[in-house]
């Protein structure tokens, strides 16, 4: 154990530094180990972490200070913000300033910033096709995290950006599932058209996290982009029909109606959704299936996903 490399994961309590934390945990014989960080030590998921042999270490992306003592003495960190717990990009942006100022002074040799695209590179704030929000963004919890790239890039640490793509984890945390209408039938509802999304398990980007880590210089300073599969709206009904053994709808809805939902972040999600439909071509070519599947071999389809989590759905 000595001489393995030690990986920082923030946010390790969490979906993505979840996933890889335990993909490093589940490879004993490999060179890493791994060094969760988290705010409270003594939480049921840290725990669950240090009992499977992980070093557990308390930080805060909100502290520079902090991240610097966390990141000491490690090869490399994974670093992820959390726009949906502030909906706060300012917030965002100045918690991925620190985590890359914290990289940079505690001399780490890769880092990887898990990060999505600035839609005002395609939508500028004076494109009224959807709505500018919080004065300054069109999608502020993608646009704070691809402004956010110039920091790692600067930061002299060598880097990954990594593009996730839509977690599937949503329909068991973000009240995305089927719900029942007024018609008494399930049915999904988003604002895609027939446009394809693409889509991954929060487990599968830790996985492919630690094959970037693994594979020493190959992908430092590049941009990777990851997805299990690119689905429609239709696509994923069907899914659920077939994996709940009843009729599960798709509701294709303007994203102007998506906007006006009643929940926190309805209007972000529906110009995210609309971001995704307006400019699919240059959204899902970076994520592609086959090149995640070499990095992750075990990378799930969305039925399989499916099987594995459909207890956990509500509908």
């Amino acid at each position: 154990m000595g001489n393995k490399k030690i990986i920082a994961v923030v946010g390790a309590t969490g979906s993505q530094g979840g996933g890889l934390a335990r993909a490093i945990l589940n490879d004993p014989d490999g060179d890493f180990k791994v060094r969760a960080i988290t705010r409270d030590a003594t939480s049921d998921a840290a725990r669950e972490l240090k009992n499977s042999g992980a070093e557990v270490v308390e930080a805060n992306v909100e502290d520079k200070d902090s991240l610097v003592k966390a990141f000491k003495g490690a090869y490399g960190a994974f670093c992820v913000t959390f726009f949906w717990e502030h909906f706060s990009p300012e917030k965002e942006k100045q918690n991925a300033k620190n985590m890359a100022d914290a990289a940079r002074e505690a001399g780490l040799k890769h880092v990887i910033w898990s990060t999505l695209e600035d839609t005002r590179k395609w939508v500028t704030l004076k494109d009224n096709r959807m709505p500018t929000l919080m004065e300054k963004y069109k999608v502020p919890h993608f646009d704070a995290k691809g402004e956010s790239d110039q920091f790692f890039i600067n930061s002299g640490v060598p880097y990954t950006l990594l593009l996730t793509s839509f977690f599937w984890d949503n329909f068991i945390n973000f009240g995305m599932g089927p719900q029942k209408g007024e018609d008494g039938k399930l049915a999904i509802t988003f604002p895609l058209g027939d446009s394809k999304l693409p889509g991954i398990a929060s487990e599968d980007i830790g996985k492919s996290a630690y094959a970037i880590f693994k594979a020493g210089d190959n992908y430092k300073n590049k941009t990777v982009g990851i997805a299990g599969e690119h689905l429609t709206g239709l696509d994923m009904a069907t899914s659920f029909s077939k994996a709940f053994n009843q009729t599960v709808n798709y509701h294709a809805v303007a994203p102007s109606v998506y906007r006006s939902f009643d929940f926190p972040g309805a209007d972000d999600l529906g110009n995210m959704f609309q971001f995704k439909v307006d400019f699919e071509e240059d959204f899902r070519k970076p994520r592609d299936v086959e090149f995640t599947r070499k990095l992750n071999p075990e990378l799930l389809t969305f039925d399989e996903w499916l099987q594995k989590n459909k207890d956990a759905i509500e509908i």
